[in-house]
């Protein structure tokens, strides 16, 4: 049982919450009434006394609440009940530095500002999403742009867009540059039938709109032009906001994965979720906190709330263990075989390689050598070293240091735990030979590497 001292408009709400598992003491001798024909329990009397406390049970109370407006009166209260019942929680209001440390103090002026606070946050979320509806009722025709070599996470982004397109009754297709080459990407993609483009051959002219998902600028890391004219961008990874030209944006490097603003939209629009979008977004949330350990928030945790009864899990469980190509296991022997540590730094080249997704598979593994902590395997596809890199030291941010190392020479980001980038090979010299542009590249990228981790080659 609850014992509630103050039975003002506040309490009383506090009270209609909990009616039989609350007691109250008043001693308004009109007001005790009326409660009563309410049908709450009240002992009439002073709550300044020791007597009618015992009374009302506070030495078998959950909690007290001292709900009344006077702070130095709920003071004087909270040393008589802690007297009676050293153990009892207490929840009082007042201001937090008049009061012992052990009781949870609410300041009504902190909470009422909080909730307008919240009210005016509310107002301008409905006002953007109403751009976002907006946008799409004038749209005719939709293309959705993933980032080049989509993860799971952009390919789900893709999928539930797709679906809020065609919510609006618009036509709407999934493109991308690069490849689908990760195995659990292609598994994805394959066992719940994406029907995803390369942009290479779409005619963009043929759509009235453009949409961005998991990445925000054209021409970085996707493949749209770099003066294409934008109107919706939905991502979650940091970027300068300055440089984004699009109708509307929705970036949030608050969450762990762009699928949970996705989830978001489909419940705020009421759209129903299937199970093939549910099975998708659950595991782009998964995937992008590298199984829910990496920078997860309540915003994703609410999202998978919605998604997990309605994921299918037995596919999930075969997405996640696809059969192994024999391109990844030649690239792993190579980074095995080519692997330089320098203290807990794994370093290796794999030479020429014609899917980069090999390389997060590579580095993903070598992780887990002993004494390993933060690994970095590169390779050349097309004319462009691509890097990978995975990091468990909890005190590097892998994304922050890629960036560092390479953002001035190419492209370069990520996270804490994962990291990537990619830079022009004809940036390490002049000669046409590519094996001896590799060779030097990787003593650049080694240097360069080292000296942003702080560690002096051997």
């Amino acid at each position: 049982m609850y014992l509630l001292l103050g039975c003002g408009s506040i309490g009383h709400r506090v009270a209609s919450h909990l009616k039989s598992n609350i007691v109250i003491i008043e001693k308004n001798k009109d007001k005790v009434k009326v409660l009563e024909d309410e049908g709450f329990r009240v002992i009439g009397g002073n709550f300044t006394t020791k007597a009618i406390l015992k009374r009302a049970g506070i030495k078998n109370a959950k909690a007290v609440l001292i709900l009344t407006k006077d702070s130095k009166l709920n003071r004087k209260v909270v040393e008589i009940v802690r007297n009676l019942n050293t153990e009892v929680p207490i929840i009082s209001f007042g201001d937090d530095g008049e009061f012992p440390s052990d009781v949870i103090v609410i300041n009504p002026s902190d909470a009422i500002a909080s909730i307008v606070l919240s009210k005016l946050e509310e107002i301008d979320e409905h006002k953007k999403f109403s751009k976002f509806r907006r946008i799409l009722s004038n749209c005719t025709r939709l293309a959705i742009v993933l980032q080049d070599n989509p993860d799971p996470d952009a390919i789900a982004c893709g999928l539930a867009l797709k679906r809020i397109a065609e919510h609006f009754d618009k036509s709407a297709e999934i493109m991308y540059g690069g490849e689908i080459g990760h195995e659990e990407n292609k598994a994805l993609v394959n066992m719940l039938g994406i029907k995803l483009i390369p942009i290479s051959e779409v005619d963009l002219r043929d759509f009235s709109h453009i949409a961005l998902v998991d990445t925000a600028i054209p021409g970085e890391n996707n493949s749209l032009p770099r003066n294409a004219k934008v109107n919706i961008v939905i991502d979650h990874h940091p970027v300068d906001a300055e440089r984004i030209k699009a109708e509307y944006v929705d970036i949030r490097s608050n969450v762990g994965a762009a699928s949970t603003i996705l989830t978001e939209y489909l419940l705020k629009l009421k759209i129903d979720i299937p199970e093939d979008i549910a099975t998708a977004l659950f595991y782009g949330i998964k995937t992008d906190t590298q199984n829910f350990t990496r920078g997860v928030t309540p915003e994703d945790l609410k999202a998978l709330v919605v998604l997990y009864p309605k994921a299918n899990h037995d596919l999930l469980a075969k997405i996640q263990t696809p059969s192994m190509s024999a391109e990844t296991l030649d690239v792993l022997a190579e980074a095995i075989r080519n692997r330089k540590i320098e203290g807990s730094i794994l370093l290796s080249n794999v030479g020429f390689i014609r899917n980069r997704d090999t390389l997060p598979q590579a580095a993903e593994y070598l992780l887990n050598l002993e004494g390993i902590s933060t690994v970095i395997v590169y390779g050349l596809a097309k004319d462009v070293v691509h890097l990978s890199g995975r990091n468990k030291d909890i005190r590097i941010n892998l994304g922050e240091m890629m960036e560092k190392a390479f953002g001035d020479i190419g492209e370069a980001g990520g996270h804490a735990r994962a990291a990537a980038a990619k830079i022009p090979l004809g940036l390490f010299g002049s000669v046409t030979d590519k094996e001896t542009l590799l060779r030097l590249a990787d003593e650049a990228i080694m240097d360069r590497v080292l000296k942003v981790f702080g560690v002096k080659k051997k």
